[in-house]
């Protein structure tokens, strides 16, 4: 069986307070819904977000981002369709402010599919329930049978999209719309953990959840390596590591040719899988020509911060037989650690030779090797 996960995250969660919605708030060092995509890795995931929100999607998740419809049902809706015609055969469907949820309860409700079109998590209710009216109780209600629902709610795949096809109204969950087309759901354990936030106090909560539960005792370490060559070509200096130095000749490229930082900016974009500098600046795109390479640099960066990664340091090596690097060392050290936002003593920069062997050992044109060590937390 192929299962798909759809997250939404299209609301706007304004009863939580602060400038943002709260799936975009950072919760313990991380935006919210970062760590709750990072809950389903090894899934194929699609999130479904606000059209306002979609630039602020696209530097977090390099996935399939859905614009959401004007309620959940209709983001659902959207998120199912994308999936349509993929092979899919079960769908998590899964609230993006409910960062909390374990890989247990994910594996209660795939189980559950094994034997049921729906499975969903949820807790009994057990405190006692009053009706009430004017600040005053006005009654009591049984509690047996009564449970709190909480997500990822799983279907087949089929059987999910067709009921969310017909059915055109207003829906509490998914549940709701799987109930109405007939089909049986089956309850399985929710976990008191996975926590929908709604108010600010959720934050605090939740917080404390992560220190207790020690989730974050193991941070998402990464690594990515960057290569780049640049050759020769007539001028007067070359930039590198965001440092000009005069030189008998320039170095061709469609931007500013700083090979030093273009091997660490694919670095960067390597260590959070991300593609690379032509993927996201094209060279056939005239608005590069020439364009200044911090400008890569600086938006590999704000990728990584917005996946809640931080540099823990990063190695340039240039090879080239000249100009020599030693002198300049220290400011490109500089200029790369104030691109990037970080200390100084987080940053690299050292040079060799290719013992005038080859491209580089020729002087036809300067090579560079770079790493870059990211940590999430």
């Amino acid at each position: 069986m192929t299962t798909a996960v759809i997250i939404t995250a299209a609301g706007r969660g304004l009863r939580a307070g602060g400038d943002l919605p709260k799936q975009w708030q950072m919760l313990a060092g991380r935006p919210v819904l970062a760590r709750t995509i990072a809950a389903f890795t090894g899934f194929e995931v699609v999130i479904t977000v606000h059209s306002a929100d979609l630039e602020r999607a696209k530097s977090l998740f390099s996935g399939q981002i859905v614009l959401g419809g004007a309620d959940r049902a209709a983001s659902v809706r959207a998120g199912l369709q994308a999936l349509a015609g993929r092979g899919v055969t079960r769908v998590l469907i899964h609230d993006g402010a409910r960062p909390l949820i374990s890989r247990e309860v994910i594996e209660r409700v795939l189980s559950a599919l094994e034997t049921h079109p729906a499975a969903a998590p949820a807790l009994p209710v057990t405190d006692a329930l009053w009706r009430g009216a004017d600040g005053l109780v006005a009654g009591t209600a049984d509690r047996a049978g009564l449970y709190r629902a909480q997500t990822p709610q799983g279907f087949n795949f089929e059987a999910i999209l067709s009921a969310h096809l017909s059915y055109n109204i207003p829906a509490a969950d998914d549940v709701e719309v799987a109930r109405a087309a007939g089909l049986n759901v089956a309850i399985v354990a929710g976990d008191e953990a996975n926590i929908k936030l709604t108010y600010a106090g959720d934050f605090a909560r939740a917080e404390a959840m992560i220190k207790e539960l020690a989730m974050d005792i193991r941070p998402d370490i990464r690594l990515g390596n960057g290569f780049d060559v640049h050759a020769f070509c007539e001028g007067d200096n070359v930039w590198l590591c965001g440092h000009k130095i005069a030189h008998s000749k320039g170095l061709l490229g469609h931007s500013d040719a700083d090979v030093g930082m273009h091997a660490l900016t694919d670095a960067i974009y390597g260590a959070l899988a991300d593609g690379d500098i032509g993927q996201h600046f094209p060279p056939t795109d005239p608005q590069w020509k020439g364009a200044a390479s911090h400008i890569f640099l600086k938006h590999a960066m704000a990728r990584a911060r917005a996946r809640g990664y931080n540099l823990a340091n990063c190695d340039v090596t240039l090879i080239c037989e000249r100009p020599k690097i030693g002198p300049h060392a220290n400011a490109m050290r500089a200029a790369l650690a104030a691109i990037m936002g970080v200390d100084v003593g987080k940053v690299s920069v050292k040079a060799t030779t290719s013992e005038r062997l080859g491209f580089t050992g020729r002087e036809e044109g300067i090579a560079a090797l770079a790493t870059a060590t990211l940590v999430q937390g």
